[in-house]
């Protein structure tokens, strides 16, 4: 499994529904091309997040998988759309994909 990790820090004068709104595109992306996502704002104790307070992370199966929705032109939009409004364009976006060969589950 691919994990696919993003972290957005976006512009100040976005709201939080403004914010939802652009993530929640990940949605029916995730639908159509059959991955697994999970997206919001962070509320870690930690409070460290040097600003990237909202992200994702998305679930594929092989890293082809990965690469067929980077292809994807409903991606590249939704990309666009995140670009568009992090602060900095591209520098206030943060990606991180991790290869995850044995899942391990803490109770």
């Amino acid at each position: 499994m691919i994990r696919h990790i993003v972290l957005v820090r976006f512009r100040s004068d976005l709201g939080e529904e403004a914010i939802a709104a652009i993530l929640a595109a990940l949605g029916p992306l995730s639908t159509r091309l059959g991955f697994t996502a999970a997206w919001g704002r962070s509320e870690s104790p930690e409070q460290i997040e040097r600003g990237y307070l909202h992200g994702f992370v998305a679930d594929f199966t092989s890293w082809d998988h990965l690469a067929a929705y980077q292809a994807d032109a409903e991606h590249k939009a939704f990309g666009a759309a995140l670009m568009q409004n992090a602060q900095g364009g591209m520098d206030g976006i943060l990606v991180f994909d991790l290869a995850i060969q044995d899942p391990v589950s803490i109770t």
